[in-house]
C-alpha cells in the first residue's frame, strides 16, 4: 500500500487497487505466499474519511453483486459499504494462497480489516492497534473479527474502551503471530514467506481451505452478517439524531466543537 502521505488510509482507489493486485497473485502460479505492506510511518489509519476526491463506484470495476449504491436512506450506504468493505475484505481472506501482513505504525480501524483478512500478521515492535468506531457511534469495523482474533471477554474490553493494544498484547492475545524489532520486519517477513514458500503449493491452499472452513462452520460468517446489520443500524440512528453517518464524538475535537455550536444556535 503505497498512500504514505495519507497513512495508507483505504479510499476506493486503494481498494481496487489492492483487489487487482490480490488477483494478479493469485492468478500467477510463481507466487505461493503474498506480502501486504505498507509506505510511510504507519501500515494503515483506516478508512478514507477525506472523500474520494469526486471519484464514485463507476470509474472502478464492482466485483460484487450487490448494487444500489446511489439509492437514498440506508441502502445505498448498505450497498457501498457491503461491496468496499465486507465482501471485498472476505474476498481477501479466501485468496487460494497463503497472506502475511506486515504491519508496523498504527493499524486502526480499517486498518485492522487489511491485517486480519491475511492469514499470518507480523508485526513491529513498536506497532499499535486499535479500533475507535465506538466513539463514532457503530458498533466495530465492518469486517468483524474481534472476537475470533482477540477472544470474547478481550474483544468487549478493547471496543468498549477503544485503547490501544500493543503489539506484544496483540501476540499475547494470539492476534499477532511474530513480534520483531522495527528494523527486522521486511526481512524477517520475506524469509518466514520463504519458508513458507518451499511446501507444495497445491498442500498449502488445502490447507488455507481447511482452517477458514473450520472458521466457518464454528458460525463466523453468520456472526459476522448479523453484526454488519447492526452496524447499518448504528449508522441509521446516526443520521435520526446528528443527521450524519457518524455520532459528532467521533468527529476531531474542532469539527465537533463546531458542529454542537451550530446544533446549539438551530443551525
Amino acid at each position: 500500500m503505497s498512500r504514505p502521505e495519507a497513512r495508507n488510509a483505504q479510499g476506493l482507489q486503494m481498494t481496487y487497487e489492492l483487489n487487482a493486485a490480490f488477483d494478479r497473485a493469485a492468478r500467477d502460479d510463481d507466487i505461493k505466499v503474498i506480502i501486504l505492506a505498507g509506505d510511510g510511518p504507519h501500515f494503515s489509519s483506516g478508512h478514507d474519511l477525506g472523500g474520494d476526491r469526486g471519484r464514485t463506484w463507476r470509474d472502478f470495476p464492482v466485483v460484487g453483486t450487490w448494487a444500489g449504491f446511489d439509492l437514498g436512506g440506508a441502502e445505498g450506504r448498505y450497498a457501498r459499504e457491503k461491496e468496499i468493505y465486507l465482501e471485498i475484505t472476505e474476498r481477501w481472506r479466501n485468496l487460494p494462497k497463503p497472506t502475511i501482513a506486515q504491519v508496523h505504525g498504527k493499524c486502526i480501524a480499517g486498518g485492522l480489516m487489511l491485517a486480519w483478512c491475511c492469514d499470518l500478521i507480523v508485526a513491529a515492535s513498536g506497532a499499535r492497534f486499535r479500533d475507535p468506531t465506538l466513539e463514532m457511534g457503530v458498533c466495530g469495523v465492518e469486517f468483524f473479527m474481534h472476537p475470533w482474533e482477540v477472544g470474547v471477554r478481550q474483544a468487549k474490553e478493547w471496543l468498549f474502551t477503544s485503547d490501544w493494544l500493543t503489539a506484544e498484547e496483540a501476540k499475547a492475545l494470539g492476534m499477532v503471530n511474530r513480534v520483531v524489532a522495527d528494523a527486522d520486519l521486511a526481512s524477517f517477513t520475506l524469509d518466514l514467506a520463504a519458508r513458507i514458500a518451499r511446501k507444495p503449493a497445491f498442500a498449502l491452499k488445502a490447507t488455507k481451505e481447511a482452517i477458514n472452513h473450520v472458521q466457518d462452520v464454528q458460525g463466523r460468517r453468520n456472526a459476522m452478517m448479523h453484526v454488519f446489520s447492526l452496524h447499518h443500524l448504528c449508522h441509521a440512528n446516526n443520521e435520526l439524531q446528528w443527521q450524519m453517518p457518524v455520532h459528532p464524538d467521533g468527529l476531531p475535537p474542532k469539527v465537533r466543537e463546531a458542529f454542537m455550536k451550530g446544533r446549539a444556535d438551530g443551525k
